[in-house]
């Protein structure tokens, strides 16, 4: 029986999710959430961006693909997708029980700046991102590369509400000192340094501080 690259893909992605989702039980209780209208926008912007990338979206629209990807070039970004969902798993094995599906202050919160953050401060996000993009130019169909482009606007939307959030609860010197050593998304970018105390940017980055980190 020869499988064909699609099935692959799709085997691999309900592999990590029934995982993802098992190991949401090994987790520290929450002692701060906050749902604000924020949260509730990058939520929607993600939810929509998987449903454009699913491919019986596609299928119901009778959508054609807009190029042809051969079964070595599925294959090679099958091999991308699976390093993406890969890091997210490293990510995830380092954050411990201070991992959370939702902007959270948990027990014993602290800066994690090992592993994948040493790196990357959100690479759970940088491996979705990029797990992603290579479903979507697998699949090459206009929903599926439209579906990937705004998940990720919304997963970028989520890092800043988390970034704010950490901010404020963590404190603004450590977090800070952290974000100017360490890129958001992309490894080894220059970062864009964050305005210090008693600068025109600080006191309206304080007050609008609100959320945790994947």
């Amino acid at each position: 029986m020869i499988i064909r690259p699609s099935e692959t893909l799709e085997l691999i992605w309900i592999v990590w999710l029934i995982s993802w989702v098992a190991a949401s039980f090994w987790s520290s209780p929450m002692q701060k959430r906050v749902a604000t209208l924020e949260t509730w926008t990058y939520r929607t912007v993600i939810i929509a961006g998987c449903l454009l990338l699913f491919p019986l979206t596609a299928w119901g629209l009778a959508e054609s693909p807009i190029w042809d990807v051969d079964y070595r070039g599925a294959y090679a970004l099958g091999g991308v997708m699976l390093t993406g969902l890969l890091l997210t798993w490293w990510a995830r094995l380092h954050l411990g029980r201070l991992w959370s599906s939702v902007i959270t202050r948990k027990e014993d919160h602290r800066i994690v700046d090992t592993g994948p953050y040493a790196f990357i401060r959100h690479p759970i996000y940088t491996g979705l991102i990029t797990a992603l993009l290579a479903t979507s130019i697998a699949q090459a169909t206009i929903t599926a590369i439209l579906g990937a482009a705004l998940t990720a606007f919304g997963l970028w939307l989520k890092a800043r509400s988390e970034e704010r959030f950490l901010m404020a609860e963590l404190g603004p010197d450590a977090y800070a000192s952290y974000c100017r050593r360490v890129p958001m998304l992309v490894p080894f970018l220059p970062r864009r340094p964050l305005p210090l105390e008693g600068s025109a940017g600080y006191p309206m980055r304080r007050r609008r501080l609100g959320r945790m980190r994947s």
